[in-house]
Parts: structure tokens; C-alpha cells; sequence
């Protein structure tokens, strides 16, 4: 079943050029889908237009062919209130829908994100960047959502804490069983996640070519050393680096 259906869209802030061209693409119920591309190419705007922060200016977004779909958004910044606790940033979400009681759902997804009591009280200031990062997304599971979709959520950790929290995503996503849309720059990270890597190209947005990752699951630390790893890292670079040139020679 298709969880989130993008037809032909297309996206112009003002007068200003085009952001985005013909976008389509098919994202099945449960999958996991890595966008990846240059900068500017409009990898975030497709997030934000799937997420209803945006509107297409031509084309139509459709969710599970025709019907309605919950969503929740991590954006690169953590983006936690600095002033609410741990466990108080996870409960804003169900707060905001007059749902705070459900202490049972708070707690089960802290302890999913890795997260044990001894961090519940504490605030933004007193968690590292990696565990903030896990607060958001505890934050945005809280709800149950069928659509996940992430913004470069770990880019500015250090190589080794992105790596496990790329595996405990996929646990995450293993578990709940959520569509998921993930933006990155990094090609082992968008080969390690997704079930499809989607390149873009700029000027303006389109995708350039979509690219099935054909891993199997679970996926550990050590398929980084496998070769079949390794030669899909390959591959999909020389395809990111193919179509930025041709791109540039156009």
C-alpha cells in the first residue's frame, strides 16, 4: 500500500525561481525512503510540503491513497524547550492535543530512544547532542505517528555518534513500523538507512534517480565492512557525482 503518493509537484516561494520541478514519487506504507542530495536542491522543502508546512504550488501529495495520515517532524536542531525537562519536552505533543496523562506512552518511547530514568528530570542543558537528538525524536513518536520524517537529525554529531544513532533509528523504525522520510548529505548513512536513496538534482529540485538498497535487515555496525555495503556506497556516489555533473555541464 502507498503511504505517501507525490504527483508532479512542484514549489515557487513568490516570485521567486522555481524550488522545486515535477516531483514524484511512491513511498510505501513502512518503508524508508533517503533523500540525498547538494544543498539547495530542495530536500527539506519535500519534507515540509509532506508534513502540510507548505503547499505545493502545482501537483497534489496524497496520503494512503486518498485518506489522512499523522505526522511528526525532526528538524537538524533538536529544537527542545529549554525551560521544560526532559520528560516534560517528550509530554508537549500530547499537552498540545489535551492528552498529558498518558504517562505509559512518555516513558515507553524514552526508554525506545535509549533513554533511562536518570535522564527523565534533567534539562536540554545538562544532555549531550546526541542525547537531545534523542529527546526529539522520543518527542516526535510520542504520538504514534504513521510518517516520520527527519531533517538531517544527526549531521552535526561526530562520526561515531551518528553511526549508533543511525542503528537505533533503524530499531526505532523496525518497532514502530513508520513511513519514514530522511534527508541527509552523508551516502553511507543514506545507504545504511534506507530501502531506497532518492538523488536530487538543483536548480530547480527534481529527482534524478532512485536507487534500491537491497541490504538486509537488521542492519549492524559491522555491514559497514561488508563488501555489499561498501559497493553500494560506491555506486550511489558515482551516481550522486554523475548527475551533479552533468547538472553543471546542462
Amino acid at each position: 500500500m502507498t503511504a505517501i503518493l507525490l504527483n508532479s509537484v512542484s514549489k515557487q516561494f513568490g516570485t521567486g525561481p522555481e524550488v522545486l520541478s515535477q516531483v514524484s514519487m511512491d513511498i510505501p506504507s513502512g518503508g524508508f525512503l533517503t533523500l540525498l542530495g547538494p544543498s539547495g536542491c530542495g530536500k527539506s522543502t519535500i519534507l515540509r510540503l509532506i508534513a502540510g508546512l507548505t503547499s505545493p504550488t502545482d501537483g497534489d501529495i496524497q496520503f494512503n491513497e486518498g485518506g489522512t495520515i499523522n505526522r511528526s517532524f525532526v528538524f537538524q536542531d533538536p529544537t527542545l524547550l529549554p525551560w521544560r525537562t526532559v520528560w516534560q519536552n517528550v509530554a508537549l505533543p500530547l499537552a498540545l492535543r489535551d492528552d498529558s496523562n498518558d504517562d505509559g506512552q512518555i516513558e515507553g518511547v524514552l526508554k525506545l530512544v535509549g533513554l533511562d530514568s536518570t535522564h527523565w528530570q534533567k534539562y536540554p542543558r545538562e544532555l549531550s547532542g546526541g542525547m537531545r537528538m534523542r529527546v526529539s525524536i522520543a518527542r516526535a513518536l510520542v504520538t504514534n505517528p504513521q510518517v516520520l520524517l527527519l531533517d538531517e537529525p544527526f549531521a552535526a554529531l561526530d562520526e561515531l555518534r551518528r553511526q549508533q544513532l543511525n542503528e537505533d533509528l533503524l530499531a526505532i523504525w523496525a518497532e514502530q513500523k513508520c513511513t519514514t522520510v530522511f534527508v541527509t548529505h552523508n551516502v553511507g548513512e543514506a545507504v545504511f538507512l534506507g530501502q531506497q536513496v532518492a538523488i536530487m538534482q538543483s536548480d530547480p529540485g527534481r529527482i534524478a534517480e532512485t536507487i534500491a538498497i537491497s541490504l538486509n535487515q537488521p542492519r549492524t555496525a559491522a555491514l559497514r565492512t561488508e563488501q555489499e555495503y561498501t559497493e553500494l556506497v560506491t555506486h550511489v556516489s558515482s551516481q550522486l557525482y554523475m548527475h551533479q555533473t552533468n547538472e553543471a555541464l546542462a
